[in-house]
């Protein structure tokens, strides 16, 4: 009889976890883009960029930047509490080389709970500029970054709390490419 009882309880207890584990999990990883869907461009495509860049590599790199140099200390604060840097971009040498479901598979997943279009940018000569932040309460989570234009596609991921203020500094460092952030002046750097 004390078998079963012991049974009766642990069967719902391991139930719930077995409900629950995914949920958590899942929301843990809510900031991370799933550009896998995109791999089937690289066939295709002129020049290829993949830049995958873990929590634990981030790690690693962090030790590369010294703590002398001013915006060096400052790139490695940044890093510090980022969970990951991922970049998929697809150069290609004439047009029509990837259809609008290709990107539509990346914005589907921006529409989720939690992400928030900042910038939608559409220009004839550019292409468009989209740029998404993962919200959590007040706090950034993550930062997705989609361009596209008659021959580039380019997706860029950044996972773990951003500072807007500071995301110029990691601009052409660690594969993300220059994505046109100016930080904001102060009154020293007016006057200069």
């Amino acid at each position: 009889m004390k078998s079963l009882f012991r049974i009766n309880i642990r069967t719902p207890f391991i139930a719930m976890l077995l409900i629950v584990m995914p949920a958590l999990v899942a929301k843990a990883q809510d900031s991370r883009i799933q550009m896998g869907v995109l791999d089937h461009l690289a066939a295709k495509a002129s020049q290829t960029v993949d830049v995958n860049v873990d929590e634990r590599l981030m790690r690693l790199a962090s030790k590369v930047f010294s703590d002398q140099d001013a915006d060096e200390k400052e790139v490695k604060k940044m890093v510090a509490g980022l969970k990951g840097i991922y970049v998929k971009s697809f150069e290609f040498d004439t047009d029509g080389q990837f259809v609008a479901a290709d990107v539509e598979t990346i914005r589907t997943q921006l529409r989720g709970p939690g992400w928030t279009r900042l910038v939608n940018v559409t220009s004839k000569k550019e292409g468009v500029l989209e740029v998404y932040l993962l919200l959590n309460g007040e706090q950034i989570g993550g930062l997705a970054v989609l361009h596209t234009d008659d021959r580039e596609l380019t997706v860029v991921n950044i996972v773990g709390p951003v500072d807007l203020d500071k995301l110029a500094k990691l601009e052409g460092q660690l594969g993300v490419p220059e994505l046109g952030i100016e930080p904001k002046k102060t009154k020293n750097d007016e006057e200069k």
